[in-house]
């Protein structure tokens, strides 16, 4: 029977598993509502009572949707980070660099993080460019930026691999030229020198002598690189003094094939394959105790990611904590709510009205204001989201969309649920009071 369960679950298209489970979180509550509800309409009489207590039903609703909203919104974000960081190294399937460590490299080879790096030599990157599964192998060089954008020295083809070949205006031809990214402030025609260094240890004169001109921009690509300044590795490579990767004949020569003898080393080479089986081979050729090291960059945000789930697991537990005491404070307020209008429910109940009509109508008080709370709630963690992937994007220039998914229908569903169901309490005691008593109230 389990293994029946189980084989028609695994059966299921994943968008009916999400709705069925939704439904699975809300049975309990729709049965305990059907149950209260069934035979009478006790609406007219809520209403009343919600106008004549109408301030305190406000504050008991902003307070659900508060606590609602931050967890959908911390819920929502957490996902959108994924996915964001996940596109931005799309284009990086596979990173050859000297060993060290593969997320110090990935976060300067993908998101444009400043550090210091050892450089691979010219004969490594020729046997490189040369294998025959390598379709790129574009040589980075890091050190410069202009303003708040790093200058990155590469090749003319994988500027245009970046870009989905999308560039507006044209890629350079010489080495005094640049193509920039969508969010670079500059204009095409603009000219400008890039500075030695980012940030406040930027060396503003250390390259005076270099004047490079905007010949062209990239399309957005939701990445870091979309606020970079992309230059030929040779420009890189002369400003700073060094060989320009091509013997004295070949000297005006921009992008490869570039000669060993005279090519000053990279911190990184950025490999990209036709074919998925021949990243794994060349990955495997390439990882070298000694020499060189080669990963994808998924692959490493993966194990982030796994880090990242056992956090987010630890957050779960702190978030379900954080729940059961707002659904004990729900629980307080609906037992404080009942009680301001206890005299008119002793009323009812002297005019012979039955113990399940009362009981259907405090219920139905506190089910509206959840339900209404749960649903401003929903909006307000939509919002939240949109205001910290604005903030998120802002600050590392990694696109961070937070639409609504399952995982947030989920956590509304269980919420609901639950607080419904705790609901049932108040309206079973307010039938413990006597009526004499509450006429006296």
């Amino acid at each position: 029977m389990n293994g029946l369960i189980t084989d028609t679950w695994a059966g299921l298209p994943p968008v009916a598993q999400e709705i069925l489970w939704t439904l699975i979180l809300l049975l309990p509550a729709l049965i305990a509502g059907g149950l209260t509800l069934r035979g009478y309409a006790p609406w007219p009489l809520v209403r009343a009572i919600i106008r004549r207590y109408r301030w305190p039903a406000v504050m008991f609703v902003l307070l659900i949707a508060i606590s609602v909203g931050m967890g959908i919104g911390l819920l929502a974000q957490e996902r959108g980070l994924r996915h964001g960081t996940a596109k931005a190294a799309d284009k990086f399937d596979l990173i050859v660099a000297a060993p060290g460590s593969e997320i110090t490299v990935m976060m300067a080879a993908v998101f444009l993080q400043p550090t210091d790096m050892p450089l691979l030599d010219g004969p490594t990157y020729a046997e490189i460019a040369n294998n025959e599964n390598v379709a790129i192998s574009a040589p980075l060089a890091f050190g410069d930026s202009f303003g708040t954008a790093s200058v990155i020295g590469t090749t003319a083809q994988f500027a245009r691999y970046l870009a989905d070949d999308r560039i507006e205006g044209r890629i350079w031809r010489t080495s005094t030229e640049a193509v920039a990214g969508a969010l670079v402030p500059l204009a095409i025609g603009d000219s400008f020198t890039p500075a030695h260094g980012h940030g406040d240890a930027a060396e503003g004169d250390a390259h005076d002598g270099a004047h490079l001109t905007l010949v062209g921009r990239m399309a957005p690509t939701g990445t870091p690189w979309d606020r970079a300044i992309l230059v030929p590795v040779e420009t890189v490579w002369e400003v700073h003094g060094l060989a320009n990767g091509h013997a004295t004949e070949r000297g005006d020569q921009i992008g490869p094939p570039f000669d060993p003898d005279y090519f000053p080393g990279t911190p990184a080479i950025v490999v990209h394959a036709e074919e998925l089986w021949a990243n794994y081979a060349l990955r495997s050729d390439f990882t070298r105790d000694s020499q060189t090291m080669a990963f994808f960059p998924g692959t490493v945000l993966a194990n982030l990611y796994s880090v990242m789930g056992d956090i987010r697991q630890a957050m779960s537990v702190m978030a379900l904590v954080t729940q059961v005491l707002v659904a004990a404070s729900v629980l307080l307020g609906l037992f404080i709510l009942s009680r301001l209008f206890r005299r008119q429910i002793a009323l009812l109940r002297a005019l012979g009205a039955p113990a399940r009509f009362v009981f259907a109508v405090v219920w139905s008080f506190g089910a509206v204001l959840l339900l209404t709370g749960a649903a401003l709630g929903l909006l307000t963690g939509l919002g939240t989201a949109a205001v910290l992937s604005h903030v998120v994007t802002a600050r590392t220039d990694i696109v961070v969309t937070a639409p609504l998914g399952w995982s947030e229908i989920h956590f509304l569903a269980a919420f609901v649920s639950v607080t419904l169901l705790l609901s049932l309490l108040p309206a079973a005691v307010v039938l413990r009071h006597p009526v004499v008593e509450g006429l006296r109230a």
